[in-house]
């Protein structure tokens, strides 16, 4: 699959941008990845609040092998074979990626802020002040 065939996939979503990465892509919009391709096979952003959908349409993780022989399942679902030929399908389907991307985003602290303030620690009364 390549950065064309992605593009016209979520044509009805509006632009994105197609990135290299670990011998797959990642798709965006702006700065959020809402998308993976691995092995030619594209899947989607999902949270608790989007997987459920997913798992009701018999879709599956992305999964891969560790290298202790386990595998590690990542927060993205195969996207159903019936959205590829249909935009309004995709964008319906993206738009949930987007809203699990935006939710995860918020959930974590942004990289390069500042630290919480460090607490000042009160010595007891009867402790030598130093």
């Amino acid at each position: 699959m390549d950065a064309e065939d992605l593009r016209d996939i979520f044509r009805g979503l509006g632009p994105v941008q197609i990135r290299r990465m670990f011998g797959g892509q990642g798709v965006y919009q702006g700065e959020l990845m809402f998308a993976l391709v691995a092995s030619d096979e594209l899947y989607l952003k999902v949270d608790d609040e989007s997987i459920g959908f997913f798992r009701d349409l018999g879709s599956r993780p992305f999964a891969y092998e560790i290298r202790d022989g386990r595998k590690s399942i990542m927060s993205y679902w195969l996207m159903p074979e019936s959205a590829l030929d249909d935009p309004d399908e995709a964008a319906q389907l993206a738009n949930m990626a987007l809203a699990a991307a935006r939710r995860a985003k918020s959930a974590h602290p942004r990289k390069g802020g500042k630290a919480a303030p460090r607490r000042k620690v009160r010595k007891k009364a009867s402790e030598p002040v130093t």
